[in-house]
């Protein structure tokens, strides 16, 4: 499971771990403050805010040259760019100097951070383990000629898969950051599966937007999201050779953030092979 679902609002697991993690110590801050000393709870938010200010600013640097170009994708922070462990350091910066200049709130403030950040760190691992665990699933799709093809038929080589809609905003302004790795990642096989929409309406999307994608594949009725467990478009999801899930990335992706995703493969340069040497189901059209 990728995404935690009521109702119509779907939240990825991963923010869910973060806020529970915030939650978690400011509830522990505020019971030790409650046998003396400060409640730790404005300090904690500020210090949580002060984290992910870091792990942005920290992703940007090491993907600069994905933004130097439009340095308005900085502050837009929908593609969940950010670094962990940069954040991880100024928090526990943060809570050091804090501890330091106010000793009321020392103890509270530590046992907070320690027990949201333990939380966030096993649960983060925990889902990780799972994550990888997860195999490709077993499902039949259609191709733009109406034909039934099965996701296994795709197997053999690295796979992205997309689950996107064209009523999606996020879906459609990550379409041409796709559509570009499609073309210089030959190595990679991407896979559009668009959910439960007709032939006809994805058709003149991509016509109207000028988009030339290869594997666009059609599920009527959304299965494959159910399978894989997330409810939320746009899905992104990154599959070995032997379809075992290496990642997965909810939301809109940058350039940035995919460039980041496909760490997870060999660059084209150390790959053996380009690309797969099989046919694939529908390999000649720009839209199968």
């Amino acid at each position: 499971m990728l995404t935690f679902t009521l109702g119509t609002f779907a939240i990825a697991l991963n923010h869910l771990l973060l806020i529970s993690a915030l939650a978690l110590a400011t509830f522990v801050g505020w019971r030790v403050a409650k046998r003396g000393g400060e409640n730790p709870e404005s300090v904690l938010f500020g210090l949580f805010l002060l984290g992910m200010l870091a792990a942005r600013v920290g992703f940007v640097f090491a993907y600069w040259t994905h933004y130097r170009d439009d340095p308005w994708q900085i502050i837009d922070l929908r593609d969940g760019g950010f670094l962990p462990w940069a954040g991880v350091i100024v928090l526990l910066l943060g809570t050091v100097l804090w501890g330091w200049r106010r000793p009321a709130v020392r103890k509270p403030l530590g046992f907070g951070v320690a027990s949201g950040l333990l939380f966030w760190l096993l649960a983060s691992l925990s889902l990780s383990v799972y994550e990888r665990g997860t195999r490709l699933p077993e499902i039949a799709l259609r191709n733009a000629a109406g034909e039934t093809v099965q996701l296994a038929d795709y197997q053999g080589g690295p796979l992205v898969i997309n689950l996107w809609a064209t009523w999606c905003p996020p879906c459609r302004r990550e379409m041409p950051v796709l559509e570009n790795a499609q073309q210089e990642r030959p190595d990679l096989t991407f896979l559009f599966v668009n959910q439960a929409e007709s032939m006809q309406s994805v058709s003149t999307f991509l016509a109207t937007q000028g988009l030339s994608l290869s594997n666009v594949l059609f599920d009527g009725g959304g299965r494959l999201g159910q399978a894989v467990g997330s409810m939320a478009l746009p899905t992104t999801l990154f599959y070995s050779a032997e379809g075992r899930l290496l990642g997965s990335h909810l939301g809109e992706l940058s350039e940035a953030s995919l460039a980041r995703a496909l760490e997870n493969f060999d660059s084209p340069t150390s790959a053996t092979q380009a690309a797969p040497s099989r046919k694939l189901p529908c390999p000649s059209s720009a839209t199968c």
